[in-house]
């Protein structure tokens, strides 16, 4: 028999009744009442409660003990009474009549408590993150993470993919984020880079016959923290296939998504089969690329209204002549909403960096009008023309923005989001997955206006290449794509530019030179020019999924070890400061700026 446990602490029954047993783990919580002492012991699979009267000669040590203190109890089971039944837990027909108990492992005084999920501030939980951990609901999320990635392993082998792994050390890029960087001892003054994502290794995979590949892949980037990015790594599944087209990867993915959502949520999946939005229009009908399709409300541009002779809105028309678009959102049947909802709108708009939103409501009594500070500026011909362009009806109202196209995006796709919000029209117990679909191959740059790559270099363009019209670059469109839940990207993915020649050209187009090209991609470009199927894949965020899954709002939520906003941590003090030995055995030495 196991010295510390006969049974888990989640695992006795009524059955158990009688039974005399060891159980080992922390304690939870102490409940003195006087005659009685009650401490809910708790380990990895739940809590059982133990009892043990003051005639016991234990009583008066485990009345002093420290919470979160390691103890290994001996005693039996026995029925609680009718009143204690704990219908919260497993165990809660049964308890624990202690006999006598040993301490396994001591306890300071602590930083935090552990038996409730109250929020603390970041800097206490992650330096004391093995305490955080083994707090109810992030314990229960990194065991969700851990059933989640085996599922999915298991997903991907029915699917008839093999997991290889690739190098963790290997060379720089110049596209992306920062690269982590590592010096060599045996190669002075050269270095590796951790990979921002396996993306030329399972390129290579399928140019060396491997059909279908996949990893549960750590990825190192250096940038900077959000909510749903971690500082410095972060995991993502890897998958890549040979002889496929975009339609392909996107048959796949939707059989694992639907299938991983399904087995660990309870929430309605709104598209099995998941639709597909260009770039384009998601930027017009959203105002970003990352959609939360639960919300219904949609973006209209109606710049040419303001262009007519019978709307007087000056402030917009005269922006609208120097270049500037209108965009509106409609909302059905508010007509009876109060004035301080359209006021808060136009308030928070202004908090958010813009001049506001304009905004009236359609009536109709002889003929149709529009209520509200804008409404006096439309005739009945321009309003009836708005309606048949928005779908909007009598009894709607109408929020209007102008600006200058991005920004107009930014603040249109943040309005969208708060008024869907404020009108609760976003149903939280559901998931709605889409594609993005036909990114532009370049992009202009704001700072410099020179041509660059918009999304993955290594993508292949759309269309016939021999007919592609390479002096018009911004037209191109290639074959990337992203999937997004819930208005939260989980992945982007390409099928591949499997072709030398094309290659080139991309890159000269982004400002790159063969001989550069092939020094920094000398192992895939060598390798395109052995004979490389045509493949394509994708890269879904581990972190990301799992963070939908367990409803949480932060990363740092179901991520063991999760570093702080300043890629910093703090349990194990790293980064650090190096000694003047292990410097020069790197040949390297520092020169910190002041």
């Amino acid at each position: 028999m196991n010295k510390y446990r006969t049974h888990n602490c989640n695992e006795l029954r009524k059955k158990d009744v009688g039974s005399k047993v060891l159980l080992s783990g922390w304690i939870n919580k102490k409940r003195d009442h006087g005659n009685l002492l009650f401490i809910d012991l708790r380990d990895n699979f739940g809590i059982t409660q133990c009892i043990i009267d003051k005639e016991n000669s234990s009583f008066s040590k485990l009345e002093k003990i420290q919470l979160e203190t390691v103890i290994r109890i001996e005693g039996n089971v026995v029925n609680r009474s009718t009143e204690t039944i704990n219908k919260e837990i497993d165990t809660g027909e049964v308890e624990i009549s202690i006999d006598n108990f040993k301490v396994l492992g001591t306890c300071q005084e602590l930083p935090m408590p552990v038996f409730s999920d109250q929020e603390y501030a970041e800097e206490i939980r992650l330096k004391y993150r093995f305490l955080d951990l083994r707090r109810k609901k992030i314990h229960e999320n990194i065991i969700l993470r851990s059933k989640v990635i085996s599922f999915i392993r298991n997903e991907m082998n029915r699917l008839g993919f093999l997991e290889y792994q690739t190098p963790i050390l290997t060379s720089s890029s110049p596209e992306g984020a920062r690269d982590f960087l590592v010096p060599s001892r045996l190669n002075p003054g050269k270095f590796y880079a951790l990979p921002q994502a396996p993306q030329q290794f399972k390129q290579l995979i399928m140019v060396s016959g491997f059909d279908k590949y996949f990893q549960i892949a750590p990825c190192f980037r250096d940038e900077d923290a959000r909510a749903d990015r971690s500082p410095g790594e972060f995991y993502q599944l890897d998958l890549e296939m040979s002889f496929v087209e975009q339609e392909d990867v996107f048959n796949i993915v939707e059989k694992l998504l639907v299938n991983t959502f399904k087995e660990f949520s309870k929430k309605e999946l709104i598209f099995d089969k998941f639709p597909k939005i260009s770039y384009k229009d998601a930027l017009l009908k959203y105002g970003t690329d990352k959609p939360d399709l639960r919300n219904p409300l949609i973006i209209n541009d109606v710049t040419e209204i303001f262009l007519r002779d019978d709307v007087s809105f000056d402030i917009f028309k005269k922006l609208v002549k120097l270049g500037s678009n209108v965009r509106c959102i409609v909302t059905k049947n508010t007509k009876n909403n109060p004035r301080s909802f359209f006021d808060g709108i136009d308030k928070w708009a202004k908090d958010q960096g813009a001049s506001g939103m304009a905004y009236f409501t359609l009536e109709k009594e002889k003929s149709i009008s529009a209520k509200g500070p804008v409404g006096k500026f439309f005739s009945e011909d321009s309003l009836k023309e708005l309606m048949k362009k928005t779908n909007a009806e009598v009894g709607d109202s109408i929020f209007f923005a102008c600006g200058k196209l991005k920004e107009l995006q930014r603040i249109t796709s943040l309005a969208r989001d708060k008024i869907a919000n404020e009108l609760k029209l976003i149903d939280d117990n559901s998931f709605a997955f889409c594609w993005i679909v036909d990114y532009p191959m370049f992009e202009e740059d704001e700072q410099t206006k020179k041509i660059k790559f918009s999304h993955n270099p290594f993508s292949m363009p759309q269309g016939d290449i021999d007919k592609i019209n390479f002096k018009k670059p911004l037209e191109i469109l290639a074959y990337q794509y992203d999937i997004v839940c819930n208005g939260i990207e989980l992945s982007s993915g390409a099928i591949r530019n499997h072709i030398p020649e094309l290659m080139y050209k991309l890159f000269s187009i982004a400002g790159y030179e063969k001989k550069q090209v092939d020094e920094k991609f000398s192992g895939m470009i060598n390798a395109l020019s052995y004979g490389a199927p045509p493949h394509g894949g994708i890269a879904p965020g581990i972190d990301r999924i799992v963070m939908l899954l367990a409803n949480e709002k932060n990363i740092r939520e179901v991520t063991m070890f999760p570093m702080n906003q300043n890629a910093q941590d703090l349990m194990m003090n790293a980064p650090s400061e190096i000694n003047e030995d292990q410097l020069k055995e790197l040949s390297l030495s520092l020169r910190l700026k002041k």
